[in-house]
């Protein structure tokens, strides 16, 4: 590959990571609600992006629970039942708990240490109203913590399901709905920072019972794309 074609590659790859994080973040804000169609037309315009660029982008959204590919209709953000949800919080309480008795056999200090830093810096965005932010670092805390467990499938069966979750609790009001809590991740933190396995299994069981009351059972309306899409993008 010569230097155009990596400049090329590497140019498709920054704009398919925007468009990702674009829209993950309007899902996430609550800017594009559920059933929101995303349309690769639209896309490919407001990203100036080929559509099998868009695809991909889509796919991979798709994969991560956050949009539902439906045949012979499209892209549209997920919107799980409340069956769904139910037995979604169900399958992390047992995953989850998984991943905390292989972090309490395994895990060093430094390797939690970290995580106390991912939590304070969740804090932090919460605080400074940085909505996006905070929501996808209360979501990446399960994923970092199930990595440590050094279960490659667990992360895989995990990022979906925190994914998917984490979409229902996010359209939430956050005015009048306590949030995915970050005080109850270093309420977990703490149990395995004193290698309390007891306290830290209870911790998890308490927030994942908490997020699972959060969740909304109502859907949104949908939006225009062009509306919510596309204008932090850099030319």
């Amino acid at each position: 590959m010569n230097a155009s074609e990596t400049r090329h590659t590497s140019t498709l790859a920054e704009k398919e990571e925007h468009m990702y994080r674009d829209i993950y973040d309007a899902i996430m804000d609550h800017r594009l609600p559920a059933r929101t169609k995303l349309t690769e037309q639209s896309l490919s315009q407001i990203y100036q992006m080929a559509r099998h660029g868009v695809r991909k982008v889509l796919s991979q959204l798709a994969s991560d629970g956050l949009v539902d590919l439906e045949p012979n209709r499209g892209a549209f953000i997920a919107s799980p039942g409340e069956k769904e949800a139910q037995d979604m919080f169900e399958l992390r309480q047992t995953l989850e708990q998984l991943a905390l008795e292989k972090v309490l056999q395994q895990a060093d200090a430094s390797a939690i240490a970290e995580l106390r830093r991912m939590v304070e810096r969740e804090r932090d965005a919460y605080e400074s109203g940085n909505r996006p932010q905070w929501i996808r670092l209360s979501a990446d805390f399960h994923i970092a913590l199930a990595r440590l467990s050094g279960n490659d499938l667990l992360v895989d069966m995990l990022r979906r399901l925190v994914s998917r979750t984490t979409l229902m609790i996010s359209s939430t009001d956050v005015a009048t709905t306590r949030p995915c809590s970050f005080d109850e991740h270093f309420q977990v933190l703490t149990a395995l920072e004193r290698q309390d396995k007891k306290a830290a299994l209870h911790a998890m069981a308490q927030h994942l019972h908490q997020c699972a009351c959060r969740t909304p059972k109502n859907a949104g309306k949908g939006f225009d794309l062009k509306a919510v899409l596309g204008h932090s993008r850099s030319h």
